[in-house]
């Protein structure tokens, strides 16, 4: 399984679109591509989530370790556009009520 990660920054949001699986194998690159951001001082984050197949548990653990980071620094994180499988996913980690999740980019950036 791979990944692939688009990013792009649309006002003061930063976007990153994963593509492919988020797993153990691929988890480690997502974590780079989302502190890369962090690191430069990066506050409010939409994870595009449209063409992500698949998310385990240490895709989890991305998800959560950045939430953390960015509600240290009162920014914000939204998942975005979960396909069927990954909202069943957040629904039954419960994670859809820990971070925010919207169902379009559009609409999680017309929030910003």
């Amino acid at each position: 399984m791979s990944l692939d990660i688009k990013l792009k920054e649309i006002k003061d949001q930063v976007v990153i679109a994963f593509i492919g699986t988020l797993d153990s194998n691929t988890s480690p690159v997502a974590e780079d591509a989302i502190n890369e951001y962090l690191d430069k001082g990066a506050k409010n984050m939409l994870l595009d989530l449209e063409k992500t197949r698949y998310v385990s548990s240490a895709g989890l653990r991305v998800f959560l370790a950045t939430a953390k980071r960015i509600m240290a620094n009162s920014g914000t994180l939204i998942l975005c556009h979960p396909n069927d499988i990954v909202k069943d996913i957040l629904k039954v980690s419960g994670f859809n009520t820990i971070i925010e999740v919207s169902p379009t980019v559009k609409d999680a950036l017309e929030k910003g």
